[in-house]
């Protein structure tokens, strides 16, 4: 069986993406890495470069920025880098730079993924997602936060990125997927509040007008982490990759898990999905396969 990774990134250093953690976390288990590096304002290039693995295959890319509106740019950036995959691949990892995966399931996902090998029915795996926000002691933990996404595809069948890059399709059709029991550790919302309002302005531009933007984005220097509806203290283990961010964090968040900043309906929503695991309204861009 053969596996490959596949990321994109841009502008790594100037806002803070853990992508050398990031990247570093799957290759023990893929073939091939994949890292389309966009045209940068600092030493992104030379960082993946720093990784010195011969696994990575570093291939350029120059963003359209024309691709404003919903993020598409993200998608075509993606679709770019599935075009590097090699022909051998039974199967492809997509990773994005500030996604890390935990080594604990390095084996499960190996053995999932020669156990289906060869059912061509199946497209991909879903994941979970664990949203740290703030600092590395929280997890996000409101029905805002997607629960699961795409992040194993089988390539050479005619995927592609969909809208934002959040999931895949088959010519607009959603992938038909098996859950895979392990869990992507997202680490987009956990930087210095400088860096952090860098990234939103920088991140909104991707999808908004300038009209917009100056209507919608605040005029400060800071990010306010203290706005969050509803978090949870993380309980479990940091990947092996992350413990030295973790160690080094220099900042302070004031956030108080207690405190809650929900309706009515989202609270009543919040108790029908404890107690039956239901998530009422809740967008799926696959089609999960028993």
């Amino acid at each position: 069986m053969f596996l490959s990774g596949f990321t994109f990134v841009r502008n790594a250093v100037k806002y803070d993406y853990p992508v050398v953690e990031s990247i570093t976390s799957i290759l023990p288990i893929v073939d091939e890495m994949i890292v389309l590096v966009g045209n940068s304002d600092d030493e992104t290039e030379a960082l993946i470069v720093s990784i010195n693995s011969p696994k990575i295959k570093i291939v350029q890319s120059i963003w359209d920025d024309s691709l404003r509106q919903g993020g598409n740019v993200l998608a075509d950036e993606t679709n770019k880098a599935m075009r590097h995959i090699s022909p051998k691949a039974d199967w492809a990892f997509y990773i994005q730079a500030d996604e890390v995966l935990h080594e604990k399931y390095h084996s499960t996902i190996l053995k999932k993924l020669t156990e289906y090998a060869a059912a061509k029915e199946v497209e991909g795996f879903l994941f979970e997602y664990l949203h740290f926000y703030g600092d590395y002691n929280f997890v996000a933990d409101s029905r805002k936060w997607y629960r699961h996404e795409i992040r194993i595809i089988r390539p050479h069948i005619n995927v592609s990125s969909w809208k934002d890059a959040q999931g895949f399709r088959i010519d607009k059709r959603k992938l038909k997927v098996k859950k895979m029991d392990a869990a992507i550790y997202h680490f987009g919302w956990v930087k210095p509040p400088e860096l952090q309002q860098a990234k939103q302005v920088y991140f909104h531009q991707l999808w908004h007008t300038d009209a917009w933007m100056k209507e919608n984005i605040p005029q400060t220097t800071q990010f306010d982490y203290s706005k969050i509806d509803s978090v949870k203290r993380f309980e479990g283990t940091h990947p092996s990759v992350m413990l030295e961010k973790v160690k080094n964090q220099f900042w302070n968040v004031e956030i108080d898990p207690a405190q809650k900043r929900l309706s009515f309906k989202t609270k009543l929503l919040a108790v029908i999905e404890k107690l039956t695991g239901w998530r009422i309204g809740e967008y799926k861009n696959y089609e999960l396969m028993n």
